[in-house]
This record gives structure tokens, C-alpha cells and sequence, in this order.
């Protein structure tokens, strides 16, 4: 795995990121792309992660 160091500034619960750390909460990459998918949010839920990448398992 090419990012194995915790960015404490990235707190992430979402363990099939390939950059999510498995037993901490905590993203890897030095800063993630926020993004939308609605032309007017208005929820967090209305917001993504631009940087989510599917883990693969070996």
C-alpha cells in the first residue's frame, strides 16, 4: 500500500477507501477532493469524497 501514515487532519470511517487505515479512523493521502452530486446541496449527505478509492483485496 503506497499511503500507510495517518493524517490526523482526516478523520475517515469508510474502510473500503483504500486509503482509510484499518483500526484507526483516519484517512492516509496528505488532502482529499470534497465534491458534490446535487447542482444545489444542502446536506451532508449531498457531499462526497472526491478522493474515495475501492480497496481491493488481495
Amino acid at each position: 500500500m503506497e499511503h500507510q501514515n495517518a493524517n490526523e487532519s482526516i478523520k475517515c470511517t469508510v474502510s473500503q477507501c483504500r486509503y482509510h487505515l484499518n483500526g484507526e479512523n483516519y484517512c492516509s493521502l496528505d488532502c482529499i477532493r470534497v465534491g458534490t452530486h446535487e447542482a444545489d446541496p444542502t446536506t451532508p449527505a449531498c457531499v462526497d469524497c472526491n478522493s474515495f478509492v475501492k480497496r481491493t483485496e488481495c
